[in-house]
């Protein structure tokens, strides 16, 4: 009685609802049986799956195989296995050390590698050693080496630069600490001028860790060193004692016929002004001390653009003539 009370109370019309129900039931009928039919139509028309896509599905369940494998090999191509930094190495096979930190992070959080997982280790003095994760905890990765510590032969050809990068913005200072690190220079000073005579002090940390991101994307070996900032008055006794040393002033006779007149096979130094290039009197006082004046071309380049310019071009011809003992010889020779 209550029900039909309350429709007559809202003046509901009885046969409008039983239209309305029927209806509802008629489509829901047509969609059910719409349903049916496609589904029944797909299985008549579907084709055989392809051998290769049962394959490929097949291999994850089987015993021993995982996606983590594949993506192993994968990054193997692509240089070998993950390597991360430790200040301490294991001494002999089956010694294990202690990862904590960044570096832990990295490998936990970051790549999510797991127990069993081989890596390898470097100091960044040339040593590296093969092993895998022993374990893991909250605080700290165990590192069993599986191989002995190998140390690679440190380079002979030592380029160091000096560059007035301390009044540059925008991670442009990172990018010339990176790049400088990754084409193999042996150390990098930051240049106090007359045109760029500060730099943070917590900018030196920050490119600490530049450097280190830098020599594991690389697969760098050697020591990459980091100096404090130095005035350019302490810089002349340094381009004194060098056995090469070259600044980039514009207008300076092009780089590659100073080539003709250096031995570069040793390394030397490579000095980079600021923005808006040093004053005449700071390159006057290089000049007396033994500096020699490159030019890098017709156009004006940034700071980094100068720095990567001038460093990569040194390196590639030095590397040439150490690589060739007898280049230096002809070309000498040549110009007699």
């Amino acid at each position: 009685m209550f029900f039909w009370k309350t429709i007559e109370d809202y003046g509901i019309n009885l046969k409008l609802l039983s239209g309305f129900i029927g209806s509802a039931q008629a489509i829901v009928g047509d969609w059910s049986s719409t349903a049916t039919k496609s589904k029944r139509m797909k299985q008549a028309l579907a084709f055989p799956r392809p051998s290769h896509v049962s394959a490929v599905r097949s291999w994850r369940n089987l015993p021993g195989i995982s996606v983590r494998a594949f993506a192993s090999i994968a990054d193997q191509s692509r240089g070998g296995l993950p390597r991360f930094y430790s200040d301490v190495l294991p001494s002999s096979k089956g010694d294990a050390v202690r990862v904590q930190g960044d570096e832990f992070w990295h490998m936990a959080k970051v790549l999510r590698l797991r127990v069993n997982d081989r890596i390898e280790l470097f100091n960044g003095r040339g040593a590296v050693v093969e092993g895998c994760i022993d374990s893991i905890d909250r605080t700290g990765v165990n590192f069993l080496a599986s191989e002995e510590p190998k140390l690679v032969n440190l380079k002979s050809i030592q380029w160091h630069v000096f560059a007035a990068f301390g009044s540059l913005k925008g991670g442009r200072g990172d990018w010339l600490v990176e790049k400088c690190t990754e084409l193999g220079a042996s150390s990098i000073t930051p240049l106090l001028t007359e045109r760029s005579s500060s730099m943070a002090d917590n900018r030196i940390d920050r490119l600490h860790r530049v450097v280190l991101a830098a020599k594991k994307q690389c697969q760098r070996l050697d020591e990459m060193k980091l100096n404090p900032p130095v005035k350019i008055q302490d810089l002349l006794p340094l381009i004194t004692g060098a056995k090469v040393a070259f600044v980039a002033v514009a207008g300076a006779t092009p780089l590659c016929k100073t080539f003709h007149n250096s031995r570069l096979d040793a390394g030397g130094l490579i000095i980079i002004g600021p923005e808006g290039d040093f004053t005449e009197k700071e390159v006057e006082m290089m000049t007396q001390s033994g500096v020699t004046a490159v030019g890098l071309g017709p156009c004006r380049l940034r700071v980094e653009t100068a720095a990567i310019a001038l460093l990569s071009s040194l390196m590639l011809f030095s590397d040439a003539e150490a690589s060739h003992p007898l280049l230096p010889q002809m070309r000498y020779s040549s110009q007699e």
